[in-house]
């Protein structure tokens, strides 16, 4: 016997076969578990995880309202302008039709006024025509009125006047040579001493009022209201007057009947 005989060994016991193979498949088992978790993690890693946002969609009815909408919003918003500048340029017209018939009423006033004043004239005159007549016939056959009793100034006035019978009309003229009918009336009355107006306006209240059925040679005759004539002359007797009448007869000698004057001044 030996003298180690005694002593346990210290090898290890041996495994059996069967255990060995049970660990070593258990082993391939975890490898195996091992290699496809690898390479899961590999595939993972080679592919980045991307997150997909998921947004609303406009399909093609909602974005056909949402032009519609617009363009009735334009729409909308021209009719209003449109209405707008209609309404300024109806006011407008409407300011314009006041003015032009406040305009027109003024208008027929002045006229309805200038006719008014015209037709008054004429019937005063119309009036003395009866008048004018019966003094022209009697003035014709009454020698007392006529140019040769005419003494004193009313013969020197008559005597100038007839002496510028032919001379021309001319507005505002004063002779020698050229008159206007006021501006003869006051050369002629000059030559007497006497200052008349101007123009027949003041000329036909510059005396004293007289009728057309008692004047004497010098009355001055006027045609118009008193104050306001537009002509005058001077009667020379016979149922005749001289004055400057107009472009076409200038300094002329007629009858009363002529052109019957609306009343009469005396200066003498």
């Amino acid at each position: 016997m030996s003298h180690t005989a005694h002593i346990r060994s210290h090898r290890k016991p041996r495994r059996s076969a069967s255990t060995i193979a049970m660990r070593a498949g258990v082993a391939s088992g975890v490898l195996g578990t091992l290699a496809v978790a690898t390479a899961a993690g590999s595939a993972n890693a080679a592919e980045p995880v991307t997150q997909t946002l998921e947004l609303p969609v406009l399909t093609g009815d909602l974005a056909a309202q949402v032009a519609q909408s617009a363009q009735a919003t334009q729409q909308a918003a021209a009719n209003y302008q449109l209405q707008a500048e209609r309404d300024a340029a109806a006011a407008a017209a409407a300011k314009e039709a006041k003015k032009d018939l406040a305009d027109a009423k003024a208008e027929a006033t002045k006229k309805a006024e200038a006719a008014r004043k015209a037709a008054a004239e004429r019937a005063t005159r119309n009036a003395e025509r009866t008048t004018l007549s019966t003094t022209a016939s009697s003035s014709s056959s009454d020698s007392s009125t006529s140019t040769s009793t005419a003494t004193g100034s009313a013969a020197a006035v008559i005597a100038f006047v007839k002496a510028q019978i032919g001379d021309a009309y001319v507005s505002g003229g004063t002779g020698p040579n050229s008159w206007d009918c006021s501006g003869l009336m006051q050369t002629a009355f000059k030559q007497v001493g006497i200052d008349l107006p101007r123009v027949s306006q003041d000329q036909s209240v510059a005396g004293t009022q007289v009728s057309l059925d008692n004047l004497q040679p010098g009355d001055i005759l006027y045609w118009g209201s008193a104050g306001s004539a537009y002509h005058v002359a001077v009667y020379v007797g016979d149922g005749m007057f001289v004055g400057a009448q107009n472009p076409s007869t200038g300094v002329a000698e007629k009858p009363l009947s002529y052109d019957p004057p609306t009343g009469a001044v005396r200066v003498l």
